[in-house]
């Protein structure tokens, strides 16, 4: 399984000596450093047998992660082109989830899920507590001192954010969820989209293992599950081993495939509490997308995220350009 650490990406090789060049230079995570061009390696200077050596560790990175659908080969304008919803889509919702399908051979019904999205005043007054920041070359692997409570509005005052709400980071099925999208922090960047990352529940040695191997983004703790409540429409959504993972087709599926991509995984902490996703736009605007884990491992359709954060952007464009056309 391929890590977003840049020191485990540079490997004991030639490119370990570019470490403080690449971090002077801005590229300081792996999802940014695969996409680099020509004209930039040149520009630092890049020796033949490091250019070489970039091509096959960002080669090795791809192939062990579960969606090779975008090429970093490409243009970033490409990339975000192959996630363009194509004609004839046709979107859950706002409020999206996995099919409800019988277990059980319709023994056991799946749980109910919410069809409203939770109420923006409920979700701008949680309250949470910082464990990890975006991770850049060099840092600290967590926060060193335990960080007084914020409120979540103060995260996407400035940006939209997507918030991944993650069952339990040493689940296989979450490691690959928070693997496969902040592999694409490229495109959200490219967006304006802020990633971050929510607990529910704090262990040192978990949140260690988790962050940045399997996601190098901000990682949040949400002590009183505000979140999760508010996914489950103000009460927890919590499924039970036996009825929703081995009686449930759909999670067995979401384990196999979190499982191809050779993820370690452990058993530690709470994990009948599901989570889910959401896309929240700049400032009190709203929330714009949500999705929520009906099934185990159920992740939401990259392509409806990225539409969603697309759509954000381009409303924030237009907004600037009637205030700028509004001054003149």
């Amino acid at each position: 399984m391929s890590s977003f650490s840049i020191e485990d990406f540079a490997g004991n090789g030639v490119l370990k000596e570019l470490l403080q060049k690449l971090l002077e230079d801005g590229w300081d995570d792996v999802p940014t450093l695969k996409i680099m061009s020509a004209e930039d390696m040149d520009a630092i200077n890049m020796t033949q047998r490091q250019k070489d050596a970039l091509e096959i560790r960002s080669y090795l990175h791809d192939r062990a992660l579960m969606q090779s659908s975008i090429n970093y080969d490409k243009s970033l304008e490409q990339s975000l082109a192959d996630f363009k919803i194509k004609d004839g889509y046709i979107f859950k919702g706002i409020v999206a989830a996995g099919p409800a399908e019988p277990r059980a051979c319709g023994c056991v019904q799946p749980p109910p899920v919410v069809d409203e999205v939770a109420p923006y005043a409920f979700i701008e007054k949680i309250s949470v507590e910082k464990l990890a920041p975006e991770y850049k070359i060099g840092m600290e692997r967590l926060v060193n001192t335990k960080a007084p409570p914020m409120k979540v509005l103060e995260l996407w005052q400035d940006k939209p954010a997507v918030l991944l709400c993650i069952r339990r980071p040493g689940c296989i099925m979450c490691r690959a969820e928070a693997h496969q999208l902040y592999t694409k922090k490229p495109i959200f960047d490219a967006l304006g989209i802020k990633l971050i990352a929510v607990l529910h529940e704090y262990i040192e040695s978990e949140v260690k293992d988790f962050w940045p191997r399997y996601w190098g983004g901000v990682i949040l703790y949400d002590r009183d599950r505000q979140f999760f409540k508010a996914l489950g429409g103000g009460e927890l959504l919590k499924d039970k081993f036996i009825s929703g993972f081995i009686f449930n087709p759909r999670a067995i599926a979401n384990y196999k495939r979190a499982k191809a991509m050779g993820i370690k995984q452990n058993f530690k902490g709470e994990g009948e509490i599901k989570g889910g996703l959401f896309v929240i736009g700049r400032g009190k605007t709203g929330i714009a997308y949500q999705f929520i884990e009906r099934n185990f491992g159920d992740w939401a359709p990259l392509a409806e995220v990225i539409e969603i954060c697309r759509k954000l952007q381009n409303q924030q464009q237009s907004q600037e350009k009637s205030i700028k056309i509004s001054q003149e």
